[in-house]
């Protein structure tokens, strides 16, 4: 091979070492080399399946509070250790108009008294617009659970079931009322006071302060519960996602005036009676994390997205997802941009 290289003929990179090669190329940047020839395409691929699954990137949606109310979207790819900039096609004015939410990770949505916008591909590039649910709601719980979307409390006072739930089922594109939340969470029907995971056909709610948990099965349309899944009794302050099948809890330790530490326990059993403890955070972290304080008041998001645009008043959402090589290309061929920052 020196010797080719010296009489100036190019050199066929393959096999293990182009895939090698791929594996250090940032995802946004690969699309480009699937093109060059089969072997490179298989190349490419080859080359994902060999060094693990892309972990997911962390997208931060952007909306200033004062009109036109512009909105910009940003993703932190892990597998590169970069910050990404994405040029989408802008929302309709209705969406930029009202508060951009998210929920459950993946889903990002706006909902007032005229329409439901949600949009759940992983790079959010396409909106579905439908008519709201039947009930006046503000801040209500909202989750995506497979195919259907859950909107359940936070009921206008003069609606007849402050408890109501809803669900619209993104195939049929149809509503469906169905039974009311427990009385058990009358009072903290509201996003802010619950913590929402969902798999395939369940959705969770955990309270964050007491850790009494409810799950709504879609197939049975029963409740369970509630169900006291806290393995420690210094937990003040807890929180629930999915990961994969498991059901992973995130909790703070202490109490509201001086948090000692954080650790993650995976939760299993039919009724997740059943813990293993799969973390604990680094004292010297959690002290950062409180900053001068004593407890999380707030956890403030550094990087360089916010810190740059910090001048403007700003909504700040986010939500993640396992972005592929197919959801980039979707991008590309919509006219939308994925650049480095």
């Amino acid at each position: 091979m020196a010797e080719e290289e010296q009489n100036g003929v190019e050199v066929a990179i393959h096999g293990d070492v182009l895939e090698t090669i791929f594996s250090n190329v940032p995802l946004h940047l690969l699309l480009p080399s699937c093109f060059v020839s089969k072997a490179w395409n298989a190349a490419v691929f080859s080359s994902l399946r060999r060094f693990g699954k892309p972990k997911p990137w962390l997208l931060v949606h952007t909306q200033s509070i004062r009109h036109p109310h512009a909105t910009a979207a940003f993703a932190y790819d892990p597998r590169s250790d970069i910050w990404l900039r994405i040029n989408r096609n802008p929302p309709p004015e209705h969406v930029l108009c009202s508060a951009l939410s998210s929920s459950t990770s993946t889903l990002l949505y706006v909902l007032n008294y005229s329409v439901f916008s949600f949009s759940v591909d992983h790079l959010h590039l396409t909106w579905h617009h439908v008519d709201p649910p039947s009930v006046c709601r503000v801040d209500p719980i909202v989750a995506l659970v497979g195919e259907r979307i859950v909107i359940a409390g936070g009921v206008w006072g003069f609606e007849d079931d402050p408890l109501a739930v809803e669900i619209y089922d993104i195939k049929t594109r149809t509503w469906e009322r169905t039974e009311s939340l427990p009385a058990k969470l009358k009072d903290s029907t509201a996003s802010t006071l619950l913590s929402v995971a969902a798999n395939k056909n369940t959705i969770f709610m955990m309270e964050n302060t007491s850790g009494a948990t409810h799950c709504f099965n879609l197939e049975l349309k029963t409740w369970f519960g509630p169900y006291d899944l806290r393995p420690d009794r210094n937990i003040y302050f807890s929180a629930i996602a999915f990961h994969g099948n498991s059901l992973i809890m995130l909790a703070l330790l202490g109490d509201s005036e001086e948090t000692l530490g954080v650790k993650v326990w995976e939760l299993h059993g039919k009724s997740f009676e059943f813990s293993i403890e799969i973390g604990v955070m680094p004292e010297e972290l959690t002290e950062k994390l409180k900053g001068e304080g004593t407890s999380f008041s707030s956890i403030n998001l550094k990087n360089p997205v916010v810190s740059d645009r910090s001048r403007v008043a700003e909504r700040v959402v986010l939500t993640c997802s396992e972005v592929r090589l197919g959801d980039i290309s979707k991008a590309v061929s919509s006219g939308n941009e994925i650049l480095t920052l």
